[in-house]
């Protein structure tokens, strides 16, 4: 073969497989990176909220908004919460003259996104608000909070006070048996709802799977900052410090708006970036944690595209 065309031969050759490496890694990362980036082809309308629930969930309101807004969400609004401690969803229901004003706003079609937080099943509460929701505004979007389990038990059909509670004694495949037989008892009702509805109506808000997702990364030292599983809660029950508040605030935006939480600003709970105990690093993998448990749990409804 004549040297020049031999040259070309091989040029074009290599070029082709630098072509085909180059477009090989491009797909890869495209791959890996619709696992942290929601779809982003249409602006976000801002929700109206309402919120119903305990201590596990009243302080989130606040940090849902200020996420939104980091999130560039215009129009979120939160029109108002009904918190009352340790309750189920039907104390909530049975409360005299609608003194939170759920009902009334839900009467008049003007919530986007009814959040609610219940302890165990079975609680009539949910399905009360949740027919009450639909009838008014046939598009309402009802997210129900899966928590994290109060003194790292499961303990159905009651809310039951556990004698002794060590959060860094518990094995984390023990947490995960409890917490998993929690989710399923939440899906199937929410699946059994969302029939009567004719569609999805009610979406699970996988906090607890999060949280366990959490718990774990700290056992193996990969959480900057947190030394230990109690550095998550002030009490035995297990309200809430500040990485966990920010960890169910970033898991309610990615199953409200479908949406990840990664790459966003510090949020002001964590101190906006002012206080060294929260790093960057930290905080990423909040989002990160949020965002993968949101698309691991099909009745969340966020799909990734």
């Amino acid at each position: 073969m004549p040297v020049q065309p031999a040259l070309r031969l091989m040029f074009g050759c290599v070029l082709f497989v630098a072509v085909c490496s180059f477009t090989i890694a491009t797909a890869q990362d495209a791959a890996r990176s619709k696992k942290e980036v929601a779809a982003t082809d249409a602006t976000v309308k801002g929700a109206k909220v309402f919120s119903i629930g305990h201590s596990f969930h009243v302080f989130m309101p606040g940090i849902l908004t200020d996420i939104a807004k980091a999130a560039d969400v215009k129009e979120h609004m939160h029109l108002g919460t009904s918190g009352i401690g340790g309750s189920r969803v039907i104390q909530h229901w049975d409360v005299a003259d609608d003194k939170f004003k759920v009902k009334a706003n839900l009467k008049e079609g003007k919530v986007d996104v009814l959040t609610i937080a219940p302890i165990f099943l079975p609680d009539p509460g949910i399905e009360n608000f949740a027919t009450l929701a639909f009838e008014n505004n046939p598009n309402i979007r009802i997210t129900l909070q899966e928590n994290w389990l109060p003194y790292d038990a499961y303990t159905p059909p009651a809310l039951k006070r556990v004698a002794t509670v060590d959060h860094n004694a518990i094995k984390i495949e023990d947490l995960r048996k409890q917490q998993n037989e929690y989710l399923v008892s939440l899906t199937e009702h929410v699946d059994q709802l969302n029939k009567k509805f004719g569609k999805q109506v009610i979406v699970i808000v996988p906090v607890g799977q999060a949280v366990a997702n959490l718990r774990e990364k700290i056992v193996k030292g990969e959480a900057p900052g947190l030394k230990e599983q109690g550095d998550l809660f002030t009490d035995a029950i297990g309200h809430a410090k500040p990485p966990l508040m920010a960890l169910v605030g970033y898991v309610h935006y990615a199953t409200t708006y479908q949406k990840s939480p990664v790459g966003l600003p510090t949020p002001a709970v964590l101190g906006a970036g002012k206080n060294a105990a929260y790093s960057p690093e930290l905080v990423k993998l909040l989002q990160e944690l949020a965002w993968q448990a949101v698309t691991e749990c099909p009745a969340s409804g966020v799909k990734v595209k």
